[in-house]
């Protein structure tokens, strides 16, 4: 065209609707143009001269993809009527929601164990919102923000002068939560003096303020966290064993994120509505698989801020492999061995792609059906480029 080339109207396509699947047609078939078109949005590139049936099947993928990216859009929706805020569809969190379900309808104190950023916030307030109590307080305390003096004034309140500062009489968050639920968050860090008087309050649901001598009474649930090991603490000396017996009546493990990557691609689409509400902005497949194949030690809370860093220096309709932290990228290429060392010259993208295919070919010992999921790629669409490029 005279006027305008492929690139932009690819990207007024994208400004006019991003879901709509683009294929680029290019008789330049270089690796810059490749990568360009794939950052806007393209979702697959054939260089000319090609056979009608190799474009036909790549029509047929792309439709395919659009298909399934409808369909993992509804589930998500399903997902989050039937699990609240718990996003997934892994066996690991329906287990955790039929828990969840199981325990809510009781007034059973609840240990949610687990590594940071699982979840065990969201687990214990969809607890609150299901139980008997939900339309009453849920307080929660963060026992490892704050010294043991104002641990103690936090959870159970001071009378005027009890201490240093202490200008007024304090009601404290066991007697703000009468009636609802105390959430105790990290409860593994609280100092062991202060365990002493939890234990008291879990048997006796009573407590006096500090610097006060009359006794309050209190009709709370409690759901407490932690993300260490509470039976290698009893033993340390710095945990006592009644308390635990105490917590742990009912226990949920909420999984680290490694254990359930299936749920990445709903947890991304998740965060992708949190923080775009417009739906401007969606994932390229290449950024998707970056993410199904880290790691995660931050879990479900380092995913969240890894979306919404990307929407921040997104520029364009889609998120690219480059919008991600470059400690992410740098823990992927640790274990990832490079597949090609480009030289100052460069390579044609078919002999890049040649390159790739062959490898592929090595790594799975010629099975195809295993490239061709390996490569993202059809098997039709592999068998078309073994034929184009002489490969055995």
């Amino acid at each position: 065209m005279p006027d305008i080339d492929g690139i932009e109207v690819l990207k007024e396509i994208k400004n006019i609707n991003p879901s709509i699947p683009v294929i680029m047609i290019t008789a330049h078939g270089t690796i810059d143009t490749a990568i360009e078109a794939m950052k806007i949005g393209a979702t697959d590139y054939i260089t000319k001269p090609f056979k009608l049936e190799e474009i036909k099947v790549l029509i047929k993928q792309a439709l395919h993809l659009s298909n399934l990216e409808s369909q993992v859009n509804f589930l998500r929706q399903e997902l989050g009527k039937t699990y609240g805020k718990l996003v997934g569809q892994s066996d690991a969190i329906k287990e955790v929601a039929l828990l969840i379900r199981q325990v809510a309808k009781t007034d059973t104190t609840v240990l949610i164990t687990g590594e940071s950023g699982t979840g065990k916030e969201v687990a214990a307030v969809e607890i609150h919102k299901g139980s008997n109590r939900a339309d009453k307080p849920f307080v929660a305390v963060n026992c490892a923000a704050l010294p043991e003096q104002l641990l103690e004034s936090e959870l159970f309140g001071h009378e005027k002068g009890a201490f240093t500062g202490a200008t007024s009489k304090k009601k404290g968050r066991f007697e703000i939560a009468d009636k609802g639920t105390i959430f105790l968050d990290e409860s593994g860090e609280m100092p062991i003096s202060m365990q002493a008087k939890l234990l008291r309050v879990l048997q006796e649901r009573c407590f006096e303020r500090v610097g006060g001598t009359e006794t309050i009474h209190v009709d709370v649930r409690v759901i407490a966290t932690t993300n260490i090991d509470l039976a290698a603490a009893i033993t340390n000396g710095t945990f006592r064993e009644d308390l635990y017996y105490r917590l742990n009546v009912m226990r949920i493990s909420m999984p680290p994120l490694r254990a359930r990557k299936e749920d990445i691609p709903l947890l991304v689409n998740h965060f992708l509505e949190k923080f775009d509400p417009s739906h401007s902005v969606k994932i390229s497949s290449s950024a998707m698989k970056i993410l199904n194949g880290y790691n995660w030690p931050g879990n479900i809370r380092e995913l969240q801020n890894v979306i919404e860093r990307a929407l921040i220096v997104c520029q364009g309709a889609e998120i690219q492999p480059v919008h991600f932290p470059k400690e992410l990228l740098n823990s992927l290429e640790e274990t990832t061995p490079p597949v090609m060392n480009l030289t100052e010259g460069g390579f044609s993208l078919e002999e890049l792609e040649k390159h790739l295919i062959i490898k592929a070919m090595e790594k799975h010992n010629n099975n195809q059906t295993k490239v061709a999921k390996y490569l993202g790629i059809s098997r039709p669409t592999l068998l078309y480029r073994l034929k184009k490029y002489g490969i055995k």
